[in-house]
């Protein structure tokens, strides 16, 4: 073996390089040197963020089982942002009586699934693939099941980890399906044999039904509100932005590759899902009272947003695809942030009711909310606004009537999640409450984590320069 191809795995080898690193300060530091892990973490998740920000040409390691490209290494890019977001903000659960003793084996988790998802993305083979989505799958499980102590963790977690056994299983029946069918499980090799015969359109079914469990679309998502629900917001947090962006990139990258001559049976599909998920998405939304399970269906509601680009098949696609990955990851963690802080001090109980009142003593925390909430809607000047919009264009680019049909429909449910999101503004704002909850300062790491939050909320959208750089580093 070829020991030199390790270096073409950059980021990959440089998460297994903070991955020993964590586990040895986790090993050797106790009592008051523990105040400085989370630091030397973030310090560290930051150093793989700059050497890796540079898109890297085409390349592949171990007979095409590894793939990377100027897209991947934009997506990867933007997974670590999203995850050094995750770190920053996570200091102060951390630090609970309860959760303090296993910070390190939060971190280690973390970076675990995120090396599993790099590895998704930058699959070149369905095994390598699938090996990465567990690699994904299995810490997140513990993620969700983190707080332990308390039931509604514990709950989440065995919920998540056996529908995630099942759709692996359903996933890898697909996977058997494919390759009885074309003989080889390369991505390049199966887009040169595949065919639509029943044997592949059956493979493409089942394939497809477990990797949309990891996105949560529409008839897949049952699993969503309980998990997000029960699981640490931090972990919440995560596993609503940096989990999905991964799973849609990769869902773009097989159905692209891959089912390349299936293009307008896997398209049927996706309409169909798209306009599930999104339309029940935001009905059930409107439903929620508890925060988090509306994030949930909210979540559910953006990731068919997302997979428009998916559908469209194009280069397009896939720089709306990242560029509205990048405004969800700041967007949402904001969101996630503020959440966390109220319930830290609201005895853990997130429910909207928390909220009322909270400008007349929170009106930072209020205005910053806002600001999230008006870009998850696509409000503009913000920055969700342009994300949706590209991701519009991308889809009517095919120039079907189908696609126009599919866009409308999603004009349409864009006003009803206007509607659910500023029910929180609503809240916020207008609604009087005896007991509003007291004025507080903020942790210095929540106060980072919002003014990063904030500030690629207002200018990711503006500074067009952003787009163009990404679209720039397009690669199909």
């Amino acid at each position: 073996m070829n020991y030199g191809q390790f270096l073409t795995m950059q980021p990959e080898v440089s998460l297994m390089a903070l991955l020993v690193i964590t586990f040895i300060a986790d090993f050797i530091s106790a009592g008051k040197e523990r105040r400085w892990f989370n630091p030397l973490v973030c310090v560290l998740m930051l150093l793989h963020l700059v050497l890796n920000f540079q898109p890297s040409v085409a390349m592949e390691a171990f007979g095409g089982m590894y793939q990377t490209n100027s897209s991947i290494s934009v997506i990867k890019t933007i997974l670590a942002l999203g995850t050094l977001l995750v770190f920053i903000q996570s200091r102060t659960w951390l630090q609970r009586n309860d959760t303090s003793f296993k910070e390190g084996e939060f971190y280690l988790l973390i970076i675990s699934t995120l090396l599993g998802m790099n590895m998704m993305v930058s699959a070149g083979h369905f095994l390598l693939f699938f090996l990465g989505l567990e690699m994904a799958s299995v810490p997140m499980a513990c993620l969700v099941a983190f707080d332990k102590y308390r039931h509604n963790s514990a709950e989440a977690g065995a919920k998540f980890i056996l529908t995630a056994t099942f759709s692996s299983g359903v996933m890898l029946f697909g996977i058997s399906l494919i390759y009885g069918a074309v003989g080889t499980l390369y991505f390049n090799d199966c887009a040169s044999l595949i065919t639509a015969s029943p044997l592949t359109i059956a493979g493409l079914v089942f394939f497809f039904s477990g990797l949309a469990f990891k996105i949560s679309l529409v008839p897949f998502h049952f699993w969503t509100a309980d998990t997000y629900q029960g699981a640490p917001t931090t972990v919440t947090g995560y596993l609503s932005v940096v989990s999905k962006g991964a799973a849609t990139f990769a869902s773009l990258t097989i159905l692209m590759k891959v089912f390349v001559n299936m293009v307008e049976h896997w398209q049927i599909l996706l309409y169909i899902l798209i306009v599930l998920s999104i339309t029940i998405g935001n009905l059930f939304a409107i439903r929620q009272t508890e925060l988090k399970r509306f994030m949930a269906f909210s979540s559910i509601s953006q990731a068919g947003y997302i997979m428009l680009a998916v559908v469209a098949d194009n280069a397009m696609g896939i720089a709306a695809l990242s560029y509205y990955v990048l405004i969800y990851v700041v967007a949402n963690l904001a969101v996630f942030a503020i959440i966390g802080a109220i319930e830290e001090r609201n005895n853990g109980i997130t429910d909207i009711e928390a909220y009322n009142g909270l400008y007349t003593t929170n009106p930072k925390l209020s205005f910053i909310m806002t600001l999230a909430l008006f870009s998850l809607g696509g409000i503009p000047p913000f920055a969700g606004m342009f994300s949706k919009f590209f991701v519009f264009m991308s889809a009517v680019e095919q120039g079907s009537t189908l696609s126009y049909v599919i866009v409308f429909i999603a004009l349409i449910n864009t006003v009803v999640s206007l509607y659910y999101y500023l029910l929180i503004v609503k809240a916020m704002y207008i609604n009087k409450s005896e007991n509003p909850l007291p004025t507080f300062k903020s942790d210095v790491n929540t106060k980072i984590t919002l003014a990063l939050c904030t500030i690629g909320v207002l200018l990711f959208g503006v500074c067009s320069c952003i787009f163009e750089y990404i679209a720039a580093n397009v690669t199909i």
